[in-house]
């Protein structure tokens, strides 16, 4: 099955664009923005900035919780981790996205939509706080994560996003084929989707970048202006050097054992929300 981006209709000052399934033989090319440049562009990444964890692991402990049988694949997961130098991240996120073999593509879809929608009372907010004010300024909103495209739609459709890019998969052998969206790749995508007016000297026009890692380095560049979220020290002395916000909100762990207890739990999917993400919500089967 082959995801791609498509317009759905048409939003109050852009085109909405999202991730859709459709035929091989579709061309999957999003209608064209307005040719004339938005008041601002907020372009936000998503694991680590909007939300505290890396939603590969969230959809995981997801999916467990719902099908517990899928979690016989992750042997093969750890079998390929001694190799993840030489794989390099995409490579080990084909491996690791081998539990969703032979899921149809209603019942991702489904599922897909539903992990959104919980996810929601997640969303860190100081930058739900900014998302709205970007919104009500009449900025276009861009989110573009490393995360697979089928859920990262519909996390933006939720949060109300222009356009959301994410991690294109098709999912057509046991190990599925995919793109890898990080880092330079990033870039190369929001060139080939927006106008080529949205673009001066190599940079967006009026752009807020929203990141907490330095592989969005390059994403950032594109910006006149960045907020860095959590990050590193090594990102940290980089955003003061170059005169970018910092924020700091609040993680759902206390300590780095904390967190290593948290992600093996969503890895293995014990326990309702080993996450802290949901909330009052309840995000567990029927």
């Amino acid at each position: 099955m082959n995801f791609a981006v498509r317009q759905e209709h048409p939003g109050q000052n852009f085109a909405r664009l999202e991730t859709s399934l459709i035929r091989p033989d579709a061309a999957g090319v999003p209608d064209p923005f307005p040719e004339t440049s938005p008041r601002g562009i907020a372009l936000f990444d998503l694991d680590g900035t909007l939300i505290a964890w890396d939603c590969q692991l969230l959809f995981r402990h997801f999916i467990l919780r719902r099908e517990p049988w899928r979690g016989i694949f992750l042997p093969v997961f750890l079998v390929f981790l001694p190799l993840a130098g030489l794989l390099g991240a995409g490579g080990m996120k084909r491996i690791f996205l081998c539990y969703l073999y032979r899921m149809s593509p209603e019942k991702l879809m489904r599922y897909s939509r539903e992990f959104a929608a919980a996810l929601m009372p997640a969303i860190y907010p100081e930058l739900r706080t900014k998302l709205e004010r970007h919104r009500s300024d009449g900025h276009l909103l861009v989110l573009a994560s490393a995360s697979p495209e089928f859920y990262v739609s519909e996390i933006g459709r939720e949060l109300g996003f222009d356009l959301t890019l994410g991690t294109p998969v098709e999912f057509l052998s046991f190990f599925p084929d995919l793109e890898n969206h990080k880092g330079a790749a990033k870039v190369r995508r929001l060139h080939q989707v927006l106008p080529a007016v949205y673009f001066q000297n190599d940079r967006l026009i009026r752009c807020h970048g929203y990141s907490d890692s330095r592989a969005d380095l390059p994403m950032l560049a594109l910006c006149e202006a960045a907020t860095a979220v959590n990050p590193s020290l090594a990102l940290e002395e980089m955003a003061e050097e170059a005169g970018w916000e910092i924020i700091r909100p609040r993680r759902p762990w206390k300590s780095r054992f904390g967190f290593v207890l948290r992600a093996l739990a969503l890895l293995l999917g014990i326990g309702r929300d080993p996450g802290g993400v949901y909330g009052q919500s309840d995000p567990s089967p029927p």
